[in-house]
């Protein structure tokens, strides 16, 4: 397997996305090729990675994908002279309960393939300090190896001293130091960073990012600390939804995991995409349309005004299946409500009626026993897959689509909803994004 390591942190916050998007770029610009991996359900820093990179990244998930299906996707860099993955939270941070593989964490990602640790820290406002925290991480799981720390946020020479002095205690090598003054802010919504596709400004970003790196980052010790004890193994096989699938994607619905997109293609399918804001319906040769997640809540009016979007889908959902996930879902149903309160209707093959204006999170990791057959997975198939939304359910009144637990096992009031169209096409939704089956 190609060497690598998994960029991570002691918390979010910390600028590890920076440091990701740095690296990637000031390794290329070197002539290395780097394959970008990102620890778990993460939607929005894979396009990220691939700006960055030149090559798809792809979610890496141990609650929600086991061990073969690790093994395959990370297979995806047996090209590549250096495998970077990024994680998600804290280092250690997940779910309670184990999944297929684990519990979701970073450290579970670089426990099985054998990726050391690169540790971003936060080292504005302590010195030493900072020191012991990364020792603390450093011995809190065996088969986790930390081979080095980046520090971030120097305020000065002096801090730098007192820093370097402590992780010398620790027996940690520091392979790198950001100036504070230097930070790189990346533009935030309710979801998390504004869509690599949505920011003009972006390759100037990534490549001041690189310059940092560059200045900042003993790159010839990192590519020396990479590792790997990971076999390689055989791209998972992914049903397809459909031979010819329409694909809803631009800025209202973007959100599809690369890899069921990749393994659709693998399988033999042929996508069509089409774009909802710009008022396109689905291609009628199509045997079934897809509409991902994203963010339509910030388009209804738009969505709402493109008639032969609605039309057409309306008309393709009477006689094919289509499937929506969340802002999908929120589409294929009667009405969207925004953020001011603005009643926007919306494709009506579903009943559902949902609210930004009424906000309240929905997170966490979803396991789906199916009532009824979504495209590509029979009725009683057990799906893994993530909830993310502040939208609130208003109106439901279709029958429910699957029987939905947490990661705990408590049930969760957001089934999805199915529903039979008079020329026989089958519409469902869910609030969940599909990562893979369960085994």
């Amino acid at each position: 397997m190609t060497p690598g390591l998994l960029i991570a942190a002691p918390a979010s916050g910390t600028g590890k996305t920076t440091v990701m998007l740095g690296l990637l770029a000031a390794l290329r610009d070197r002539g290395l090729v780097v394959q970008p991996f990102k620890n778990g359900p993460d939607y929005i820093d894979p396009a990220f990675h691939r700006a960055a990179s030149g090559r798809w990244s792809l979610n890496l998930d141990t609650w929600a994908m086991g061990p073969e299906t690790l093994a395959g996707l990370a297979s995806a860099g047996q090209d590549a002279d250096l495998i970077l993955a990024e994680g998600s939270m804290g280092l250690f941070d997940g779910v309670a309960a184990k999944g297929a593989t684990g519990n979701g964490a970073a450290a579970d990602l670089a426990a099985l393939m054998g990726w050391p640790v690169v540790l971003v820290l936060d080292a504005s406002g302590q010195a030493q300090t900072a020191a012991a925290v990364a020792q603390g991480l450093a011995r809190f799981r065996p088969g986790v190896t930390v081979a080095g720390v980046i520090l971030n946020r120097i305020a000065s020479p002096r801090h730098e001293a007192l820093v370097r002095a402590g992780m010398a205690e620790a027996g940690l090598p520091v392979l790198g130091t950001l100036p504070k003054q230097a930070a790189i802010a990346m533009p935030e919504r309710h979801l998390g960073l504004v869509q690599a596709e949505e920011q003009p400004a972006l390759q100037a970003l990534i490549a001041d990012a690189a310059r940092l790196m560059r200045e900042g980052v003993d790159l010839d010790a990192l590519v020396a600390a990479a590792n790997s004890t990971a076999t390689p193994s055989s791209t998972p096989r992914i049903t397809p939804p459909g031979q010819r699938i329409a694909l809803a994607r631009d800025a209202a619905f973007s959100f599809l995991y690369p890899h069921l997109l990749q393994g659709w293609r693998a399988a033999g399918a042929e996508v069509l995409p089409f774009s909802p804001l710009a008022d396109q319906a689905p291609d009628p040769s199509a045997d079934t349309c897809w509409l991902p997640g994203g963010y339509p809540e910030l388009h209804g009016a738009t969505l709402a005004q493109a008639e032969r979007f609605r039309t057409g889908l309306k008309a393709f959902g009477e006689t094919k299946p289509v499937h929506g996930e969340c802002g999908g879902y929120m589409a294929m149903g009667e009405a969207l409500i925004d953020k001011d309160g603005i009643r926007h209707p919306m494709a009506g093959l579903l009943g559902l009626v949902t609210s930004y204006e009424k906000r309240k999170m929905h997170l966490g990791y979803r396991l789906a026993t199916l009532r009824q057959a979504i495209p590509g997975h029979p009725a009683g198939s057990a799906l893994r897959g993530h909830e993310f939304h502040y939208s609130t359910i208003l109106s439901q009144p279709d029958a429910p689509l699957a029987d939905v637990t947490d990661a705990n096992g408590e049930t969760v009031p957001e089934t999805g909803s199915t529903r039979l169209q008079p020329g026989g096409g089958l519409s469902t939704g869910t609030f969940f994004h599909l990562i893979a089956g369960a085994s």
